[in-house]
């Protein structure tokens, strides 16, 4: 089963406008998702870029939100625990929250990938992709994904 994502800033494949980037404000930019399944414990989203120099650079990780999410507004705040019980990860910066593009040099991809999970993680903020993604082995009912790209 598919989850599909969409944004009201950028479509499917088209240019994440400069406000939700390092050379703007460099906040989130609103999502949205549905067809997320019955059975539903936990959204889990992870941002990353895999045109990165050094491989693929993580941007956002936020886990544990609600089942009924349907989507997040623009500029979610860089906490730890967001008032709807969603935790952030810790992105490659090493900070909690969004981080937005900042590509070196050339156009780069920004997948926002949307994971519906049969459980609730309960791992602490601070947590990174690699270690929510093991978290999450076996228990990945449905995903989807919105790519952008961004070029300074």
């Amino acid at each position: 089963m598919e989850i599909k994502v969409t944004s009201t800033a950028f479509e499917q494949g088209g240019m994440i406008p400069n406000k939700y980037t390092c050379d703007g404000q460099d906040i989130s930019p609103p999502l949205s998702w549905v067809d997320v399944p019955d059975g539903t414990a936990s959204i889990v989203l992870v941002c990353d870029d895999p045109d990165a120099p050094m491989g693929t650079w993580v941007h956002w990780v936020l886990f544990d939100l609600p089942p009924d999410t349907q989507g997040l507004p623009e500029s979610i705040p860089a906490v730890e625990n967001l008032e709807n019980g969603g935790r952030h990860g810790i992105n490659d910066s090493r900070k909690l929250g969004y981080g937005g593009p900042c590509p070196p040099g050339g156009t780069h991809r920004y997948y926002f990938k949307i994971y519906a999970l049969d459980k609730l993680m309960n791992l602490p903020a601070g947590n990174t992709k690699a270690q929510l993604l093991k978290a999450m082995e076996g228990h990945i009912l449905a995903e989807g994904e919105l790519m952008g790209r961004y070029k300074r």
